[in-house]
């Protein structure tokens, strides 16, 4: 099965799980208890609180953000590598994906 590490900044801690293809980021972390992704819409894009930050080797697996993304992902302030959790479906070739779970002063 393959498997995404989410990297916890506070403590720096990673956690490696297994994920589904066609599950989105958030919907992993939130099936994992991963320690940061909220994901209070549902994966409707309008809370942010699935924000992540995506390993710059792997941001360009991944189609870019449409409209709707980069208007919810300015509300929380964007950084170049900032993604909405709720909008990466993963698919099997992103087994080994790295993101880390955003802060809010990220």
């Amino acid at each position: 099965m393959p498997k995404i590490t989410y990297i916890t900044p506070a403590d720096g801690v990673e956690h490696e799980v297994a994920f589904t293809p066609g599950d989105s980021v958030m919907t992993t972390a939130v099936n994992h208890d991963i320690p940061g992704i909220e994901g209070e819409c549902g994966g409707e894009m309008n809370c942010g609180t699935c924000h992540v930050r995506v390993a710059e080797s792997w941001r360009m697996k991944f189609s870019e953000p449409d409209w709707d993304e980069a208007v919810m992902l300015d509300i929380v302030d964007r950084q170049p590598d900032s993604r909405l959790g709720c909008q990466l479906k993963l698919r099997p070739e992103h087994d080994g994906v790295r993101v880390t779970v955003a802060t809010t002063e990220d």
